[in-house]
């Protein structure tokens, strides 16, 4: 199997959630505790590509309300910057493979790319 990361936050009880079934199915993931240590705009960039869609879905809009981020002012690449600059923005649990990504609401949906 490949390598599979998750980018936890481990008082999310979602993110917990999603750890422990990785785990119960065997899967040892590289856990990333993202508010330490920050996705760049690299991996961001490849994590948004990896899930199919806009860096909008890895939005948190309360948090980046919080951390001043205007989300209708900014395009796609400065969306990605300022998550990459205001991790607490940004959803979780993330679940990457080399091939695809999921964010874990719920958990049971990182079992798609497994």
């Amino acid at each position: 199997m490949s390598t599979v990361t998750i980018y936890h936050n481990p008082r999310c009880s979602k993110s917990r959630e999603t750890l422990a079934l990785l785990e119960s199915r065997g899967v040892t993931p590289v856990v990333v505790e993202y508010l330490q240590t920050p996705p760049t705009v690299s991996e961001l960039t490849r994590i948004v590509a990896l899930l199919g869609g806009e860096a909008r879905v890895l939005v948190r809009p309360k948090e980046a309300k919080e951390e001043g981020i205007l989300l209708e002012a900014l395009d796609e690449a400065g969306l990605i910057a300022a998550l990459a600059a205001h991790p607490r923005a940004i959803e979780r649990p993330i679940v990457v493979t080399e091939t695809a990504a999921r964010l874990g609401r719920p958990p049971e949906a990182v079992l798609e790319i497994l």
